[in-house]
């Protein structure tokens, strides 16, 4: 080990004590305040006295510290905390994680200077590991735990005791000494040694010339240094003797746990239920933990694993109860179902918490019987049930019950259909493209949901608009400020460039191109969801006042921000819709251009009355009746609902809203909540969502079809239902990104809070309840999403239940102890620096990873057989390990900063002429693909859906082995240099080309793909100047983009382009016109010209007209400078 990374572990293990005790001890910081005094002394300055007083301080802050090394008394905890109280169990939990942290830090240090006590310390930490596992498990929280609770304290204490010296050494030698080297732990303790044994005259002779006026102090400093050595670790090898004393312990408290959990095993547990969330699809993955125990870890189970596949039977039978309670949705069940969920639960907790054998022997039995009560509760209800005929329409819609089809395969962007804003929108376009030539602020204001966004969404969008500004963008603020991600927001949204490419710019360096992106020009720019003038008043120097008649448009819940921004503003008020226009709003939503039942009017009025003018609740409300039968006594039950839930609150909004939720089927109401775990206004990665669906066990699994897609289907019925909008669409149509609203994330936060289901913590350098306030949260709820908002923050929070943690703008290293027992998502996003990750080999049950990783190797990764996910955040290429290819659970890889085949991989598949990879890989993305025997390679994962590789110059590639693939990138490593397109699979959908030199016959080849709906060519260059097409090409095509494509000749005919809806031209100076029989492709939709000649934007109007002349006036044409 190297000095550095020495240096490394020392002020990781500081810093670990340091944040723990500043979380006990507040709101009194005095021992933290007493570190930074010390660590400021000098030796060289402060002479004797000065000496002597850092000695005796030192001393007395030995007595100080002392204390956080056992477990946190009842007078401390009170001092702490003002909500919530944790228990007992959860206290002395909290404390082993603190000292499982220090283990893992110490096991760390070079193995040669802890030889002789490394596989002690490795058998405490296993020790450990299982002591807290059992506190959190189910037994301990059955009455009475006072006696094998302090049992279990008395033992931990002892390990703090043993391990205070450590931590007391540690501090010492980074007080005494200056940038000195160091290699391991044994040198750090030979340092500290040398230090209090030398003669203390020698010591003081190089610090002062004073020594013979003082020896009077200089008698007590001998004094200190004999009172500091007592407490300092000795020797390495003492220390092995102190361990082999306190490891018995842990197997005397063995005994005393079996017995607990026999005298308990019937009481009633005093434990609060996993969550009120039902997420009926727990089951599957348990019975997937279970099988995963039987196939592949029996030489884990030997002693138990007939009682596994009793376990195993037992919760497929529950499971197949539970699926038949919620089709039923009847009250007297709730019961029953919870208890089954919790049972779930309790099951994957005990069998992934790594117990010995002798308590899974123990524990597995009592679960098998629990299950087996649960059978009968459920048994007897239904006989119950089979006597008295229960009558009453469910209040909520069932499974499948009486849902209705989709209303549209592809829903609207945000919000097409909109009612009552013609007024303003003419008013605020008026604003916008008259008046003063000086820059000018327009603001919308309005309480949340009463459409703000989406009137300023047609104002940015209305055709006086467009034409009047040479640059529009648009923002979102937000209530959390961030002044980075705005600028980059502008700059995207302006320059039509992906964020990725500016990510990395600093904020001065994006404030500078913004300025003068916008110096001289007309600009518009919307500052969506501004909640004070802060950002205003620290972005406004970026926007110049040149008078070109520029203007900024605000939308804010506050009146005041616009007046205080500027004296010269003008605010607009969005006033509430009228009851006709509510009417007006719900009928367009529920039947789009049908006609309203007549029996369903009245009840229809009253139901939009009740909204109160706001057009969230209608819409919401919308997708309730829209999602059921159109019977007049289901919408008077939704009437009456509705009515009740206004007169039993003042705050109307919210109840509307969780109206609806209440009427969403269970599978979906996990899915629904889960949006709170994401920032406000946080555009979504659909793929991200529903990936992180998958890995959290809320997909049911459905023949002949893949999670992903049942995830998808999930996602597409929210949107329905008006809960979820769509912010972006992929060229396909699908949906790309998503987004909710304001007001439904804030009701998704309150409700998955209140259900023990997601919390949602911002973290700042004041933050004083995260050690205890906070502990009691972190066991309760099975989400964490955590903001570490300037917040250093060296370890990850504690909670042995949670399932998923996602971190946002983490600014330091990350340290993970074993405590994380059914962790399976691991979310890192918006990092703000290359933190690292130690430890992460420890979350085993992983299915979702998304890390930081700044080199060219990955973190190991060998212990993740789960793992389904992983994204990677990577500046540079990372290498993909044959571990990592053989890793049989794993089906999407993304490398944002590309990836390519170890060097050991392509060698084994140079040498091997049988080499074989198994894998069940469905997406990689970014792969390098330089030769033949990365295309080799590439074979053995035969299931791939969607590939984006980089591929080298000199390659002639064919991908038709990957016989599923639908969605292929390429682009060339050196630009316009890719070779031989010899051939492509036959159902390939989507393909993009960039950077590319085609042949005549490669676009033969890529026009004969009778699937393909999308083709991009970007950078691409044609073997001549001329593209022509042939009948029978292009069957299926529904999206071409040519993008800086070198041709200026372009002959084709609507027939070969026959399914054709939008066409995107972007910089293709050298085309000469736009073929005019593609006007006539029935199909065609839009045509979209960035940054071309004169003579394809005349093209292109010349279409436009033609079309309308012969009365299609559906086709459109949008043309840009940009």
């Amino acid at each position: 080990m190297s000095s550095k990374q020495g240096d490394i572990l020392l002020g990781e293990l500081a810093q670990i004590v340091i944040e723990y005790i500043s979380f006990v001890s507040f709101p009194s910081t005095l021992v933290i305040d007493a570190l930074k005094s010390l660590a400021s002394f000098n030796f060289k300055d402060i002479g004797i006295d000065g000496i002597s007083n850092f000695l005796q301080e030192l001393v007395s802050f030995d007595k100080e510290f002392k204390v956080f090394f056992e477990v946190p008394n009842q007078q401390m905890i009170s001092n702490t905390i003002s909500r919530p109280t944790p228990n007992p169990n959860q206290v002395v939990a909290a404390f082993i994680h603190f000292l499982l942290l220090m283990l893992e830090i110490i096991l760390r240090f070079d193995p040669d200077s802890i030889a002789c006590v490394k596989g002690s310390i490795q058998i405490l930490r296993t020790e450990l590991e299982f002591v807290i596992a059992f506190l959190g498990d189910t037994a301990m929280h059955l009455q009475p735990t006072n006696n094998i609770l302090i049992d279990i304290e008395a033992v931990v204490n002892e390990v703090g005791s043993l391990f205070y010296p450590f931590f007391f050494t540690t501090l010492v030698f980074i007080l005494i000494t200056e940038g000195k080297e160091i290699t391991d732990m044994e040198a750090v303790v030979n340092e500290v040694r040398s230090f209090l044994h030398s003669d203390s005259s020698d010591f003081l002779e190089v610090t002062t010339t004073e020594v013979d006026e003082a020896k009077n102090t200089m008698t007590d400093i001998k004094a200190l240094f004999n009172e500091l050595g007592s407490f300092i670790v000795p020797d390495i090898g003492i220390l092995d003797l102190a361990l082999s004393d306190l490891l018995p312990k842990f197997e005397l408290l063995k005994p005393k746990i079996k017995e607990h959990c026999i005298r308990v095993s019937n009481m009633p547990s005093d434990m609060a239920p996993n969550t009120a969330l039902v997420s009926l699809f727990i089951f599957d993955s348990v019975l997937d933990d279970l099988m995963y125990l039987i196939n592949n870890k029996s030489d884990r189970i030997v002693g138990v694993k007939d009682q596994i596949v009793m376990l195993h039977k037992e919760l497929m039978s529950l499971g197949s109860s539970v699926t038949n309670i919620t089709m039923q949705e009847e009250a007297q069940h709730e019961e029953v179902l919870i208890q089954a969920i919790d049972i779930a639960y309790e099951v994957e907790y005990v069998i992934n918490s790594f117990p010995p054998d002798w308590y899974l022997a123990l524990r597995l039995p009592q679960l098998i019987e629990k299950i087996q009560l649960i059978r009968m509760s459920r048994m007897s209800i239904q006989e119950t049930k089979n006597k008295v005929d229960v009558a009453g329409v469910p209040e909520v819609p069932n499974y499948r019950g009486e849902q209705v089809s989709s209303q549209s395969k592809e829903p609207l962007i945000l919000e097409d259909i909109v009612v009552g804003f013609d007024n303003m929108e003419i008013e605020i376009a008026e604003q916008l493209v008259g008046g003063t030539e000086q820059l000018q602020i327009i603001s919308i204001c309005g309480m949340p949901g009463l459409g703000k966004t989406t009137l300023a969404n047609k104002v940015y969008n209305n055709p006086s608009v467009v034409y009047h500004f040479y640059e529009r963008a648009w923002c979102v603020v937000s209530q959390t400020y961030n002044k980075k991600q705005v600028l980059i927001g502008i700059l995207s949204s302006m320059k039509n460039i992906k964020g990725e490419k500016i990510v990395n710019m600093d904020d001065e360096s994006l404030a500078e191109d913004l300025y003068k992106s916008l110096k001289g020009r007309r600009y518009l720019i919307v500052m969506d969801d501004i909640w004070d003038t802060k950002p205003w008043d620290d972005l406004k120097r970026y926007f110049p006042d040149d008078g070109t008649q520029s203007r900024i448009l605000f939308t804010t819940r506050n009146k005041n921000v616009g007046s205080k921004a500027s004296p010269r503003s003008v605010i607009s008020a969005l006033p509430f819709l009228s009851e006709d226009e509510c009417w007006e709003l719900l009928r367009r939503k529920v039947f789009q251009n049908k006609n309203c039942p007549q029996e369903l009017v009245d009840i229809g009025r009253q139901i939009a009355a009740n909204c109160r003018g706001l057009p969230l609740a209608v819409v919401v409300i919308a997708g309730v009746l829209a999602n059921m039968e159109k019977k007049e006594h289901l919408w008077q039950k939704v009437a009456r609902n509705l009515s009740s839930h206004i007169s039993q609150t003042p705050d109307k909004s919210n109840q509307l809203l969780e109206l609806s939720y209440k009427h969403l089927p269970m599978h979906l109401r996990p899915c629904f909540l889960y949006f709170g775990a994401f920032e406000e206004d946080m555009e979504i990665p659909v793929r991200q969502l529903t990936s992180l669906w998958v890995a959290e066990g809320y997909i049911k699994k459905e023949e002949n079809k893949s999670l992903e897609d049942v995830a998808l289907e999930y996602l597409m019925k929210l949107i329905d239902r008006s809960l979820v909008l769509v912010a972006k669409r992929r060229s396909n149509g699908g949906v790309k990104t998503c987004k909710i609203h304001d007001l439904l994330r804030e009701m998704c936060l309150r409700m998955a809070e209140e259900k023990n289901f997601l919390k949602a913590v911002t973290l700042n350098d004041d933050d004083t309840l995260w050690f205890f306030g906070q502990v009691s949260i972190h066991q309760q709820h099975h989400c964490l999403s955590i903001e570490c908002s300037n917040s250093y923050m060296l370890s990850l929070p504690f909670g042995l239940h949670v399932r998923s943690l996602q971190f946002s703008y983490v600014q330091s290293p990350i340290l993970i102890s074993r405590s994380f027992n059914v962790l399976r998502v691991l979310n890192f996003y918006e990092n703000l620096n290359d933190q690292v990750v130690s430890g992460i080999e420890h979350l085993v049950h992983l299915r979702y990873l998304t890390i930081q990783c700044t080199r060219p190797a990955l973190p190991a990764l060998e212990s993740f057989h789960r793992l389904e996910f992983l994204v990677v955040n990577n500046r540079r290429k990372v290498e993909i390990t044959e571990i990592l290819l053989n890793m049989l659970s794993l089906r999407h890889m993304q490398f944002n900063g590309g990836a390519y085949f170890s060097e050991s991989c392509r060698r084994k598949a140079t040498n091997d002429e049988s080499f074989q990879i198994n894998n069940n890989l469905q997406s990689i993305s970014v792969l390098s693909i330089s030769d033949e025997i990365d295309e080799k390679i590439l074979r053995c994962s035969p299931n791939l859906h969607r590939l984006k590789g980089r591929v080298g110059y000199s390659l002639n590639y064919s991908f038709n082995f990957l016989n599923q693939l639908e969605s292929l990138k390429l682009r060339s490593e050196a630009a316009y240099t890719l070779s031989s397109l010899i051939s492509l699979p036959l159902n390939l959908k989507q393909l993009t080309l960039v950077d590319s030199l085609i042949s005549l016959e490669q676009m033969e080849i890529i026009g004969k793909l009778k699937y393909l709906e999308v083709l991009k060519l970007e950078y691409v260059s044609f073997e001549g100047i001329q593209w022509d097409t042939s009948e029978g090409e292009f069957p299926q095509l529904k999206f071409l983009k040519l993008g800086q494509v070198q041709i200026a000749e372009w002959n084709t005919s609507r027939d070969h382009f026959p399914r054709l809806e939008r066409l995107i031209l972007q910089s293709c100076i050298r085309l000469k016109m736009i073929p005019p029989s593609l006007g006539d492709i029935s199909t065609l939709q839009m045509i979209e010209v960035y940054g071309c000649a004169e003579a394809i934007i005349k093209s292109a109007k010349k279409i436009q007209e033609e079309q309308e002349e012969n009365g299609n006036e559906e086709l459109q044409v949008i043309i840009s400078d940009y």
